[in-house]
Formats: structure tokens, C-alpha cells, sequence
């Protein structure tokens, strides 16, 4: 007894050492290993599209199609996003002397209360930093540009290797194996599209309540906030968060009550609320449905890991970790503890 208890804690420990390091290298082969993550999601929410062209025409003419389709809406999504933003950060640099006049009232009130911020302000905050930031930028938008080539290399690669691949899975002398791969696969696939049908389906939604809402109560450039509100409900919790408090802070500029404040706040937090945590629950169903721990952990760390490109793709990875567990006896006790609950279980 006493050496079986020592062998299970040599193996777990093994299996711990062992998932360490292949998270240290997700971090430090990042560059490397993100392309791929990302190919094979797009490869995912494109492969039945492909499939059905390919019936219908040569393979490559269905390809080229089957690209150009994603390079539009990539477009498409891209100047929309850009648009939302540039018109906010033009307007907010027009209208700088009422920004500078809201910080300063904050400086003043903070220092009322023993807080001093113009030191630190003046210290991190000064036109060499400016630089730096704008360079950064630039330097990211180079990166970001050169990260999403690869990645269409990647899908083009992919997509042309569907078939093969699930030739060479199925003819595996392991067929357990096999049938893990090909079922997990398969259904971690269909789980992607639907989960990305009804993310679009929610943010556009988000996107519309917070425009017209914006509209009614006056708050200048209601479109905008509104595209903002749709792009950024695309990642988890922190979207959200920054879609509520970005167009509160630029209330604090516009109106002078600190009720109007209270109630753009509030109301912000109410849509998304209502959107992201009664209605697509219930859209989507429980086969999307993974813990609320799971969900915020996957997007922090991923985002850890990958910035803000791993703060989308964190829920998509989740959601196929935990769809593979669940092919497999050895492996279906984690997705049952943060996945979606049993059918026909009895809430207490």
C-alpha cells in the first residue's frame, strides 16, 4: 500500500513537471505555436464551406474561393473596427481641452485627499513616452500584419490536408486512438462553429443595444460605441468590461451630472449582463456550457500567454480540451467537472 501511494505521487508529479513544461513552451514558442492555434481554429470554422465547394468544382478554384471569402470578412471586420476606433480617438484628441479639464478636476480632488498623481504623472508620462508608444504600436501593427500571413499559409496548408489526414488518423493501428482523434476532432470542430455562430450572433446584438441606448440618452458617437461594444464582446469578460467602461469615461467629459454618469454606467452593464449572461446561455445551450471559473481562467491566461489574440482564443482552446477529455474513459472525469452539466440532471 505504501508503495502504491508513492508511485501515484511520482505520477503525478511526472504529469505536473510534464504539463509545465509544455505550457513554458506555449509561452516561449509562441511565435511559432500561435499560427498554428490560430490556423487550425479558421480551418475548423471554414472546413464545411470548403467541403461543399469541393463537391461542386476543382479543388484549388474551391480553395481560392474558400480564402477570399475569409480574406473579406477579415476586411471587412477590420475596417469596421478601425473606423469605430479612429473616430473615437479623433474625437477625443479634438476635444482634449475637456478631457484636460475632467483630469484635472481628478488630480485636484485626489490631492484633497492626500493622493499626489502630477509627480507621477509628469514622471511616466511625457512626450519621450509618447514616442515610445507610437513606435510600439507601429512595431505591433508589423507584427500583428506578419503573424496573419503566416497564419493564411497555415489555412491554405490546412484545408488542402483535411482528407488526407483523417485518411492517415483512420488507418492508425491504435484504433482507440483513431476514434478519440476523429471523434474529438469532429466534434470540437462543430462545437467551434457554434460557438463562433453565436458569439457573432450576441455581439451583434450587444453592438445594436448599446447604439440605440447611446442614442437615446445623447451620448455623441452612439455608432461607434456600438461597433466597439460588437468587436470587443468577441473576448470574454474583459471586452465587455472595457466596451462599459470606456464610453462611462467619455460620459464624465460630455455631461455635467453625475446621475447621468451613474445611469450610462449602469445601464451598460445592464445590456451586457442581460446579453452575454442570460440570453447566450440559453442560445447556446449546454454544449458550449463550461464553468465560469474554467472561462475566466482560459481568457487570463491565455492572455498571458499571447496577449489579446490569447484572450480570443483562450474559451475556443478550452472548449476543445475539454471536447477530446471527453472521448476517452481515463480523461471524461475533467471535462464532466468543467464542462457542461450531465443530461437530465435534477438542479437542487
Amino acid at each position: 500500500m505504501e508503495s502504491a501511494g508513492r508511485g501515484s505521487i511520482a505520477t503525478a508529479m511526472i504529469v505536473l513537471i510534464a504539463v509545465m513544461l509544455v505550457f513554458g513552451c506555449i509561452y516561449y514558442a509562441g511565435a511559432v505555436i500561435a499560427p498554428v492555434v490560430f490556423a487550425m481554429f479558421m480551418i475548423a470554422l471554414m472546413w464545411p464551406f470548403q467541403s461543399w465547394l469541393q463537391t461542386r468544382m476543382p479543388k484549388g478554384l474551391a480553395l481560392a474561393l474558400s480564402m477570399l471569402v475569409v480574406a473579406a470578412v477579415f476586411l471587412v471586420f477590420g475596417w469596421i473596427v478601425a473606423w469605430g476606433f479612429g473616430r473615437v480617438t479623433r474625437w477625443i484628441i479634438a476635444d482634449a481641452g475637456r478631457f484636460q479639464a475632467l483630469y484635472a478636476m481628478g488630480v485636484a480632488w485626489l490631492e484633497g485627499h492626500g493622493i499626489a498623481v502630477a509627480g507621477l504623472w509628469a514622471e511616466h508620462f511625457n512626450v519621450g513616452w509618447v514616442v515610445r508608444a507610437a513606435q510600439q504600436v507601429t512595431g505591433r501593427f508589423n507584427t500583428t500584419l506578419s503573424f496573419w500571413i503566416v497564419v493564411f499559409v497555415y489555412v491554405i496548408l490546412g484545408l488542402l490536408e483535411v482528407d488526407d489526414a483523417a485518411r492517415k488518423v483512420s488507418a492508425l493501428k491504435n484504433q482507440t486512438v483513431a476514434g478519440v482523434l476523429l471523434r474529438g476532432a469532429s466534434q470540437t470542430a462543430a462545437k467551434l462553429r457554434r460557438y463562433m455562430g453565436v458569439r457573432t450572433v450576441m455581439s451583434l446584438m450587444t453592438g445594436a443595444l448599446v447604439w440605440l441606448f447611446a442614442t437615446a440618452v445623447g451620448l455623441p458617437l452612439a455608432a461607434e460605441w456600438g461597433v466597439m461594444a460588437f468587436a470587443l464582446n468577441y473576448i470574454p469578460f474583459i471586452g465587455p468590461l472595457v466596451a462599459t467602461v470606456f464610453p462611462t469615461l467619455f460620459a464624465m467629459a460630455q455631461f455635467q451630472s453625475w446621475e447621468a454618469v451613474l445611469v450610462v454606467f449602469a445601464c451598460l452593464n445592464l445590456i451586457q449582463f442581460v446579453v452575454g449572461s442570460y440570453l447566450e446561455p440559453r442560445v447556446a445551450g449546454s454544449a458550449l456550457s463550461m464553468s465560469p471559473f474554467l472561462v475566466l481562467f482560459s481568457v487570463f491566461f491565455w492572455s498571458y500567454l499571447w496577449g489579446i489574440l490569447g484572450a480570443f482564443i483562450g474559451v475556443p482552446v478550452s472548449i476543445a480540451l475539454l471536447t477530446f477529455c471527453a472521448q476517452h474513459p481515463a480523461s471524461s472525469w475533467f471535462s464532466d467537472l468543467l464542462g457542461a452539466p450531465p443530461k437530465g440532471a435534477a438542479a437542487d
